[in-house]
């Protein structure tokens, strides 16, 4: 049970409860938030991925000149455990469903509910992982990559649930979706875009143009597939965005 994270000042709610959801940081909240309030916390998903950057920034300096594959390694390792592993989780439901899937709506929304994961979701999760590694490894000066990748995966989330339907009822992800103030959001969605050539010039700009169109091409697979998204396409959307930044800054 994680304990009360000690804070020299009060933070807003919305951004205890994006932590306490996003994070594996010892995040207590205060009562029981309303719907509302979860639904602004998505407002708050974007500095969240900026902290976890700026945390994996800190633990590269720390590893100093460590040999390059451990640096990798470490830096996964703890990226992965940020998170608690739960967008690769939604990685592998929604690996495994739109394999067995077949095309069909109803069938792969039946086979993301099911916990176990088949074949298709071992070999989806090692090659996202094997990637990140690789790219990392090739990333000697990693720090805008570092914060670029979490900063823009979680934004997409934003940008996912701003944008498409949440198809499957009930849960966390109808109240984000129902709540969210979306005037808000669209102005946390074009800060966080803005943001991305402003503070780290070209290479920013190529993080941004990788990240927006394989959100575009990924919402559009699951408008055609499901009609919308649930959580774990939203985590796998998140997974595979920061992958493909990581990867084409790398290259």
């Amino acid at each position: 049970m994680p304990l009360p994270l000690p804070l020299p000042l009060p933070l807003p709610l919305p951004l205890l409860i994006a932590l306490q959801f996003l994070s594996r940081l010892p995040v207590r909240l205060p009562g029981m938030p309303t719907p509302q309030q979860v639904g602004r916390s998505l407002l708050w998903y974007p500095p969240v991925g900026l902290l976890f950057g700026a945390l994996l920034l800190i633990l590269s300096a720390l590893l100093g000149d460590a040999p390059g594959a451990l640096r990798a390694a470490l830096l996964l390792a703890v990226w992965v455990g940020l998170s608690g592993a739960l967008h690769l989780d939604g990685l592998a439901d929604s690996a495994d469903a739109w394999v067995g899937g077949l095309g069909d709506r109803e069938r792969s929304l039946a086979i993301m509910k099911d916990p176990r994961s088949g074949p298709i979701a071992v070999v989806v999760l090692v090659l996202v992982l094997l990637l990140k590694f690789a790219a990392l490894l090739a990333l000697p000066d990693s720090a805008a990559a570092l914060l670029l990748a979490p900063l823009l995966g979680r934004g997409a989330l934003l940008a996912l649930f701003l944008s498409t339907p949440y198809v499957r009822p009930g849960g966390l992800g109808q109240a984000l979706a129902e709540h969210l103030p979306r005037h808000a959001a669209r102005w946390v969605l074009l800060g966080t875009m803005a943001a991305c050539p402003l503070l780290f010039g070209g290479v920013g700009l190529l993080a941004l143009l990788l990240a927006a169109a394989l959100f575009l091409y990924l919402r559009r697979c699951l408008l055609a597939r499901l009609g919308g998204t649930t959580g774990d396409t939203a985590g796998a959307l998140l997974e595979l965005v920061e992958c493909a930044v990581l990867v084409g800054l790398a290259l």
